[in-house]
């Protein structure tokens, strides 16, 4: 066999798990945007060397452009290999790719595969990747997708957490999405990730997955915090059947207080997302909601939430969306303890 390989990503995703490193050779700001599952971001050039080369394309000449490239490519590259890969064996197999599977990833592939590793470089680059996800997800998956309904703090998510945690099939979307799907959903340690990377990450957790299995998956609104979830994904989960979990009013008050607790924390910034609430509801209720953030009364807070705006939001929305809820398997939760999560999961997936 003659390195650096080249694998087309058809060819490449038959045996994308086996490989001992991805590298992805494009920018840092590239790299962020999006990337294939588990790739490292090794860049030939970083996001300035990569404007000055483009400007030096456009305003001088090719040549100089390429010899400048070239300069910084090699220090990087080297740069790498010393920081990276000198205590990988003679076997190792990385794949690496760049936006187009040309210069970048070739001058990496080439100099790796001089010093005798078996290199693969993916023909077309990241385009490549990104075209077959996007083919992918048009596709309704072929999956059969129980879905989770449920009233505001009714335990979706935590459920969905413990299923996951006993080997279950399951689609967290607001895991991926780093959201918990409502106005109030944003994580403030957590940045959404960009559109293309939510949808590489359901296309590599769908990919997983055995047909033969159910997959347990919350039922999600057309988008969850910025992002939007694919439609086929979506009318293939509104057309599954469902599951009905319940909890008292109380425990979702309790609920809610321990995984909203950064509100808490800082009243300014759940009134600054109770803004969004006043076209619904008025700027009277949310002047008085927001008082009440800052006085310290949640749990009351929490609970005018839930009459006035969350469960009247979902029974509105539930049965026009999920056609199957009407026959939708009941699911009581007695408690908010790991023991309740841990008999509704063997409930579902004994």
């Amino acid at each position: 066999m003659k390195y650096p390989e080249i694998l087309s990503f058809d060819d490449a995703l038959r045996q994308l798990d086996s490989f001992d490193a991805i590298i992805d050779a494009r920018s840092p700001a590239e790299y962020a945007l999006d990337h294939l599952p588990g790739a490292i971001n090794a860049p030939v050039l970083d996001d300035e060397q990569r404007i000055r080369v483009g400007t030096m394309y456009k305003q001088v000449n090719s040549f100089e452009a390429k010899k400048v490239g070239a300069a910084l490519v090699a220090k990087n590259i080297a740069a790498h290999i010393e920081a990276l890969w000198l205590d990988k064996p003679r076997e190792w197999r990385p794949l690496i790719y760049c936006w187009r599977g040309g210069n970048r990833s070739g001058s990496m592939a080439h100099i790796l595969a001089k010093i005798g590793w078996p290199v693969v470089q993916l023909d077309g680059g990241y385009k490549a990747f990104r075209a077959h996800v996007n083919a992918a997800l048009e596709q309704p998956p072929a999956l059969n997708f129980k879905v989770i309904c449920g009233t505001t703090g009714s335990g979706k998510s935590r459920l969905l957490e413990v299923l996951h945690a006993n080997g279950a099939q399951v689609l967290d979307l607001e895991q991926l999405a780093a959201h918990r799907g409502s106005v109030l959903g944003h994580l403030p340690s957590h940045p959404q990730p960009s559109q293309k990377a939510f949808e590489s990450a359901i296309w590599n957790t769908l990919r997983r997955f055995d047909p033969a299995l159910p997959v347990f998956v919350e039922s999600e609104s057309k988008k969850v915090g910025n992002l939007r979830v694919p439609a086929a994904l979506m009318e293939a989960m509104r057309a599954s059947d469902c599951i009905a979990l319940t909890l008292s009013r109380a425990n979702r008050v309790r609920l809610l207080m321990a995984d909203y607790a950064h509100f808490t924390a800082s009243p300014a910034s759940l009134n600054e997302q109770l803004e969004f609430l006043v076209p619904l509801h008025g700027r009277d209720k949310i002047k008085r909601w927001q008082a009440m953030a800052v006085e310290g009364a949640i749990p009351a807070l929490v609970e005018e939430l839930l009459a006035d705006h969350y469960d009247p939001a979902y029974l509105r929305s539930i049965d026009r969306n999920f056609v199957r809820y009407g026959q939708a398997l009941p699911l009581e939760l007695e408690d908010i303890d790991a023991a309740a999560f841990q008999a509704a999961a063997r409930i579902l997936a004994p």
